[in-house]
Protein backbone atom coordinates (compact mmCIF):
# COMPACT_ATOMS: atom_id res chain seq x y z
CA UNK A 1 0.00 0.00 0.00
CA UNK A 2 1.13 3.54 -0.76
CA UNK A 3 0.10 5.87 2.05
CA UNK A 4 -1.06 9.27 0.80
CA UNK A 5 -1.37 12.65 2.43
CA UNK A 6 -3.28 15.40 0.66
CA UNK A 7 -2.83 19.16 0.54
CA UNK A 8 -6.05 20.92 -0.42
CA UNK A 9 -9.58 20.16 0.70
CA UNK A 10 -11.58 21.14 -2.39
CA UNK A 11 -13.72 19.19 -4.84
CA UNK A 12 -10.66 18.32 -6.94
CA UNK A 13 -9.02 16.58 -3.99
CA UNK A 14 -12.24 14.78 -3.21
CA UNK A 15 -12.53 13.62 -6.83
CA UNK A 16 -8.94 12.40 -6.78
CA UNK A 17 -9.42 10.40 -3.58
CA UNK A 18 -12.63 8.82 -4.85
CA UNK A 19 -10.84 7.80 -8.04
CA UNK A 20 -7.62 6.65 -6.37
CA UNK A 21 -9.54 4.47 -3.92
CA UNK A 22 -10.33 2.20 -6.85
CA UNK A 23 -6.67 1.18 -6.67
CA UNK A 24 -5.90 -1.55 -4.15
CA UNK A 25 -2.52 0.13 -3.53
CA UNK A 26 -3.93 3.50 -2.36
CA UNK A 27 -4.73 4.48 1.19
CA UNK A 28 -5.39 7.99 2.52
CA UNK A 29 -3.67 8.58 5.85
CA UNK A 30 -3.33 12.35 6.38
CA UNK A 31 -4.96 15.67 5.45
CA UNK A 32 -3.38 19.13 5.53
CA UNK A 33 -5.29 22.40 5.55
CA UNK A 34 -4.44 25.81 6.95
CA UNK A 35 -7.61 25.66 9.07
CA UNK A 36 -8.09 22.86 11.61
CA UNK A 37 -11.87 22.83 11.21
CA UNK A 38 -11.57 22.45 7.43
CA UNK A 39 -8.96 19.71 7.75
CA UNK A 40 -11.01 17.67 10.21
CA UNK A 41 -14.26 18.12 8.28
CA UNK A 42 -12.60 16.89 5.08
CA UNK A 43 -10.77 14.04 6.81
CA UNK A 44 -13.99 12.81 8.40
CA UNK A 45 -15.49 12.28 4.93
CA UNK A 46 -12.88 9.60 4.35
CA UNK A 47 -12.62 8.27 7.92
CA UNK A 48 -9.11 9.66 8.41
CA UNK A 49 -8.07 10.77 11.87
CA UNK A 50 -4.68 12.39 11.18
CA UNK A 51 -4.83 16.08 10.23
CA UNK A 52 -2.30 18.90 10.13
CA UNK A 53 -2.41 22.69 9.95
CA UNK A 54 1.37 23.11 10.10
CA UNK A 55 3.10 22.35 6.79
CA UNK A 56 6.43 21.52 8.39
CA UNK A 57 4.82 18.95 10.70
CA UNK A 58 2.84 17.53 7.79
CA UNK A 59 5.89 17.04 5.58
CA UNK A 60 7.79 15.31 8.41
CA UNK A 61 4.94 12.93 9.15
CA UNK A 62 5.86 9.24 9.14
CA UNK A 63 2.23 8.35 8.33
CA UNK A 64 2.64 8.80 4.57
CA UNK A 65 4.84 7.94 1.61
CA UNK A 66 3.40 10.32 -0.98
CA UNK A 67 1.50 13.61 -1.22
CA UNK A 68 -1.17 14.78 -3.65
CA UNK A 69 -1.15 18.58 -3.91
CA UNK A 70 -4.26 20.47 -5.04
CA UNK A 71 -3.73 23.85 -3.41
CA UNK A 72 -3.81 27.16 -5.35
CA UNK A 73 -1.21 27.18 -8.14
CA UNK A 74 1.03 29.74 -6.44
CA UNK A 75 1.59 27.37 -3.48
CA UNK A 76 2.54 24.29 -5.53
CA UNK A 77 6.29 24.79 -5.72
CA UNK A 78 6.89 25.66 -2.07
CA UNK A 79 4.71 22.84 -0.79
CA UNK A 80 6.04 20.26 -3.24
CA UNK A 81 9.69 21.05 -2.47
CA UNK A 82 8.99 20.92 1.28
CA UNK A 83 7.43 17.47 0.84
CA UNK A 84 10.19 16.15 -1.42
CA UNK A 85 12.89 17.40 0.96
CA UNK A 86 11.35 15.07 3.54
CA UNK A 87 11.50 12.13 1.15
CA UNK A 88 7.87 12.22 0.03
CA UNK A 89 6.85 11.45 -3.54
CA UNK A 90 4.69 14.22 -5.04
CA UNK A 91 1.76 14.17 -7.44
CA UNK A 92 1.02 17.84 -8.11
CA UNK A 93 -2.11 19.18 -9.77
CA UNK A 94 -1.82 21.00 -13.05
CA UNK A 95 -0.41 23.48 -13.69
CA UNK A 96 2.47 22.03 -11.72
CA UNK A 97 3.96 25.47 -10.99
CA UNK A 98 3.52 29.20 -11.61
CA UNK A 99 6.46 29.43 -14.02
CA UNK A 100 9.56 27.66 -15.32
CA UNK A 101 11.74 28.98 -12.49
CA UNK A 102 9.56 27.28 -9.90
CA UNK A 103 9.31 24.10 -11.94
CA UNK A 104 13.08 23.90 -12.37
CA UNK A 105 13.46 24.18 -8.59
CA UNK A 106 10.91 21.38 -8.15
CA UNK A 107 12.71 19.13 -10.63
CA UNK A 108 16.01 19.77 -8.85
CA UNK A 109 14.39 18.84 -5.52
CA UNK A 110 12.98 15.62 -7.00
CA UNK A 111 16.42 14.61 -8.27
CA UNK A 112 18.15 15.67 -5.05
CA UNK A 113 15.84 13.53 -2.93
CA UNK A 114 15.45 10.67 -5.43
CA UNK A 115 11.64 10.83 -5.32
CA UNK A 116 8.86 10.75 -7.90
CA UNK A 117 7.47 14.08 -9.09
CA UNK A 118 4.62 13.98 -11.59
CA UNK A 119 2.18 16.55 -12.89
CA UNK A 120 -1.40 15.42 -12.32
CA UNK A 121 -2.53 15.93 -15.91
CA UNK A 122 -5.19 13.26 -16.27
CA UNK A 123 -5.87 13.65 -20.02
CA UNK A 124 -2.67 12.14 -21.36
CA UNK A 125 -3.01 9.03 -19.17
CA UNK A 126 -6.58 8.20 -20.20
CA UNK A 127 -7.04 5.02 -22.28
CA UNK A 128 -8.77 7.02 -25.03
CA UNK A 129 -5.83 9.41 -25.32
CA UNK A 130 -3.44 6.48 -25.45
CA UNK A 131 -5.66 5.09 -28.24
CA UNK A 132 -5.08 8.32 -30.15
CA UNK A 133 -1.30 7.87 -29.84
CA UNK A 134 -1.49 4.24 -30.94
CA UNK A 135 -3.59 5.06 -34.01
CA UNK A 136 -1.90 8.31 -35.04
CA UNK A 137 0.05 6.60 -37.82
CA UNK A 138 -3.20 5.75 -39.63
CA UNK A 139 -3.92 9.35 -40.67
CA UNK A 140 -0.61 9.87 -42.49
CA UNK A 141 1.39 13.10 -42.40
CA UNK A 142 -0.01 15.28 -39.60
CA UNK A 143 -0.92 18.76 -40.79
CA UNK A 144 -2.95 20.34 -37.99
CA UNK A 145 -3.91 19.98 -34.32
CA UNK A 146 -7.04 21.86 -33.24
CA UNK A 147 -8.17 21.85 -29.60
CA UNK A 148 -10.94 23.74 -27.83
CA UNK A 149 -11.84 23.86 -24.16
CA UNK A 150 -14.22 26.68 -23.29
CA UNK A 151 -16.23 26.31 -20.11
CA UNK A 152 -18.16 29.15 -18.50
CA UNK A 153 -17.09 29.33 -14.87
CA UNK A 154 -19.73 29.53 -12.17
CA UNK A 155 -17.29 31.81 -10.36
CA UNK A 156 -17.54 34.31 -13.20
CA UNK A 157 -21.08 35.16 -12.11
CA UNK A 158 -19.67 36.18 -8.73
CA UNK A 159 -16.94 38.11 -10.52
CA UNK A 160 -19.49 40.13 -12.46
CA UNK A 161 -21.28 40.86 -9.19
CA UNK A 162 -18.07 42.31 -7.80
CA UNK A 163 -16.74 39.34 -5.81
CA UNK A 164 -13.37 38.15 -7.13
CA UNK A 165 -12.84 34.54 -6.10
CA UNK A 166 -9.51 32.67 -6.23
CA UNK A 167 -10.05 31.47 -9.82
CA UNK A 168 -9.67 35.05 -11.08
CA UNK A 169 -6.88 36.26 -8.79
CA UNK A 170 -3.34 36.75 -10.15
CA UNK A 171 -1.81 36.25 -6.68
CA UNK A 172 -2.83 32.59 -6.97
CA UNK A 173 -1.34 32.28 -10.50
CA UNK A 174 -4.81 31.67 -11.90
CA UNK A 175 -6.91 32.52 -14.95
CA UNK A 176 -8.17 30.75 -18.05
CA UNK A 177 -4.79 29.76 -19.50
CA UNK A 178 -3.52 28.13 -16.32
CA UNK A 179 -6.83 26.58 -15.34
CA UNK A 180 -8.12 25.09 -18.59
CA UNK A 181 -5.93 26.34 -21.44
CA UNK A 182 -3.27 23.91 -20.27
CA UNK A 183 -5.62 21.03 -21.17
CA UNK A 184 -5.28 22.03 -24.84
CA UNK A 185 -1.50 22.57 -24.76
CA UNK A 186 -0.20 19.64 -22.69
CA UNK A 187 -1.62 16.89 -24.98
CA UNK A 188 -0.22 18.73 -27.99
CA UNK A 189 3.27 18.70 -26.47
CA UNK A 190 2.87 15.06 -25.42
CA UNK A 191 2.06 14.10 -29.02
CA UNK A 192 4.20 16.44 -31.10
CA UNK A 193 6.81 18.02 -28.85
CA UNK A 194 7.50 21.72 -28.53
CA UNK A 195 6.59 23.98 -31.49
CA UNK A 196 8.99 26.43 -33.13
CA UNK A 197 6.93 29.54 -32.40
CA UNK A 198 3.59 30.75 -31.10
CA UNK A 199 1.29 33.75 -31.40
CA UNK A 200 -1.19 34.42 -28.60
CA UNK A 201 -4.16 36.72 -28.04
CA UNK A 202 -6.45 36.98 -25.05
CA UNK A 203 -9.20 38.90 -23.30
CA UNK A 204 -7.84 40.23 -20.01
CA UNK A 205 -10.08 40.85 -17.02
CA UNK A 206 -9.77 43.85 -14.71
CA UNK A 207 -8.63 41.58 -11.88
CA UNK A 208 -5.39 41.01 -13.81
CA UNK A 209 -5.93 37.51 -15.22
CA UNK A 210 -7.14 36.27 -18.61
CA UNK A 211 -10.78 35.33 -19.16
CA UNK A 212 -10.15 33.57 -22.45
CA UNK A 213 -7.59 33.26 -25.23
CA UNK A 214 -6.41 31.66 -28.45
CA UNK A 215 -2.94 30.52 -29.51
CA UNK A 216 -1.45 29.58 -32.86
CA UNK A 217 1.59 27.28 -32.84
CA UNK A 218 4.02 26.61 -35.68
CA UNK A 219 5.70 23.22 -36.22
CA UNK A 220 7.73 21.88 -39.11
CA UNK A 221 5.11 20.69 -41.61
CA UNK A 222 2.10 21.39 -39.40
CA UNK A 223 0.42 24.00 -37.28
CA UNK A 224 -1.77 23.95 -34.20
CA UNK A 225 -4.46 26.20 -32.81
CA UNK A 226 -6.09 26.14 -29.39
CA UNK A 227 -8.96 28.11 -27.84
CA UNK A 228 -9.87 28.25 -24.16
CA UNK A 229 -12.26 30.28 -22.04
CA UNK A 230 -13.73 30.63 -18.57
CA UNK A 231 -16.25 33.23 -19.70
CA UNK A 232 -18.04 31.36 -22.53
CA UNK A 233 -18.98 27.81 -23.45
CA UNK A 234 -18.00 25.86 -26.56
CA UNK A 235 -19.28 22.50 -27.76
CA UNK A 236 -16.73 21.93 -30.52
CA UNK A 237 -14.78 18.67 -30.66
CA UNK A 238 -11.00 18.62 -31.07
CA UNK A 239 -9.18 17.26 -34.11
CA UNK A 240 -5.86 15.96 -35.33
CA UNK A 241 -5.83 16.38 -39.09
CA UNK A 242 -3.64 14.24 -41.32
CA UNK A 243 -3.28 13.75 -45.06
CA UNK A 244 -5.03 10.35 -44.92
CA UNK A 245 -7.67 11.11 -42.30
CA UNK A 246 -8.69 13.03 -39.19
CA UNK A 247 -8.90 11.89 -35.57
CA UNK A 248 -11.87 13.47 -33.80
CA UNK A 249 -12.00 13.66 -29.99
CA UNK A 250 -15.30 14.61 -28.35
CA UNK A 251 -13.42 16.58 -25.68
CA UNK A 252 -9.72 17.29 -25.30
CA UNK A 253 -9.72 17.29 -21.49
CA UNK A 254 -11.51 13.93 -20.95
CA UNK A 255 -11.92 12.15 -24.30
CA UNK A 256 -14.66 9.51 -24.10
CA UNK A 257 -15.39 9.09 -27.82
CA UNK A 258 -12.64 8.97 -30.44
CA UNK A 259 -13.16 8.45 -34.18
CA UNK A 260 -11.02 8.37 -37.27
CA UNK A 261 -12.68 9.75 -40.37
CA UNK A 262 -10.66 8.78 -43.42
CA UNK A 263 -10.44 10.85 -46.57
CA UNK A 264 -12.53 8.29 -48.50
CA UNK A 265 -15.43 8.92 -46.12
CA UNK A 266 -15.15 5.75 -44.04
CA UNK A 267 -15.00 5.89 -40.24
CA UNK A 268 -13.23 3.85 -37.59
CA UNK A 269 -14.27 4.02 -33.95
CA UNK A 270 -11.10 3.71 -31.86
CA UNK A 271 -12.84 4.39 -28.52
CA UNK A 272 -11.78 2.03 -25.75
CA UNK A 273 -13.35 1.23 -22.35
CA UNK A 274 -12.52 3.81 -19.71
CA UNK A 275 -13.38 4.21 -16.03
CA UNK A 276 -15.90 6.88 -15.11
CA UNK A 277 -13.50 8.11 -12.42
CA UNK A 278 -11.10 9.68 -14.92
CA UNK A 279 -8.49 10.64 -12.29
CA UNK A 280 -7.91 6.96 -11.52
CA UNK A 281 -5.33 6.66 -14.29
CA UNK A 282 -3.05 9.42 -12.97
CA UNK A 283 -3.17 7.82 -9.51
CA UNK A 284 -2.42 4.42 -11.05
CA UNK A 285 0.58 5.74 -13.01
CA UNK A 286 1.98 7.59 -10.00
CA UNK A 287 1.65 4.56 -7.73
CA UNK A 288 3.22 2.34 -10.39
CA UNK A 289 6.26 4.63 -10.56
CA UNK A 290 6.73 4.53 -6.79
CA UNK A 291 6.42 0.75 -6.61
CA UNK A 292 8.71 0.13 -9.59
CA UNK A 293 11.41 2.49 -8.39
CA UNK A 294 11.12 4.70 -11.47
CA UNK A 295 11.44 8.41 -10.78
CA UNK A 296 9.60 9.84 -13.77
CA UNK A 297 6.64 8.99 -15.97
CA UNK A 298 7.42 8.45 -19.65
CA UNK A 299 3.99 9.91 -20.48
CA UNK A 300 3.60 12.81 -18.02
CA UNK A 301 7.34 13.32 -18.16
CA UNK A 302 9.39 16.12 -16.65
CA UNK A 303 10.28 17.35 -20.13
CA UNK A 304 6.62 17.48 -21.21
CA UNK A 305 5.76 19.48 -18.09
CA UNK A 306 8.70 21.82 -18.62
CA UNK A 307 8.02 22.36 -22.34
CA UNK A 308 4.35 23.02 -21.61
CA UNK A 309 5.29 25.55 -18.93
CA UNK A 310 7.71 27.24 -21.34
CA UNK A 311 4.88 27.66 -23.86
CA UNK A 312 2.54 28.98 -21.17
CA UNK A 313 5.21 31.43 -20.04
CA UNK A 314 5.75 32.66 -23.62
CA UNK A 315 1.97 33.02 -24.03
CA UNK A 316 1.76 35.02 -20.82
CA UNK A 317 4.59 37.29 -22.01
CA UNK A 318 2.72 38.00 -25.24
CA UNK A 319 -0.63 38.76 -23.56
CA UNK A 320 0.84 40.64 -20.60
CA UNK A 321 -0.24 38.20 -17.90
CA UNK A 322 2.11 38.67 -14.93
CA UNK A 323 1.89 36.95 -11.55
CA UNK A 324 3.40 38.01 -8.23
CA UNK A 325 5.19 34.63 -8.33
CA UNK A 326 7.15 35.89 -11.37
CA UNK A 327 8.75 38.71 -9.36
CA UNK A 328 10.27 36.83 -6.45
Amino acid sequence: MIRFGVIGTNWITESFINAAQESEDFVLTAVYSRKEETAKEFANKFHVSTTYTNLDEFTKSEDMDAVYIASPNSFHAKQAIACMDQGKHVLCEKPIASNTTELSEMLTAAKRNSVVLMEAMKSTLLPNFLAVKENLHKIGQIRRYVASYCQYSSRYDKYKEGTVLNAFKPEFSNGALMDIGIYTIYPMVALFGKPKALHAISHMLESGVDGQGSILFNYNGMDASVAYSKIANSYLPSEIQGEEGTIILDTIHTPEKVLIRYKDGTEEDITVPQKGQSMFYEAEEFIRLIKSGEKESTINSHSTSLQTMELIEETRAQIGLIYPADKR
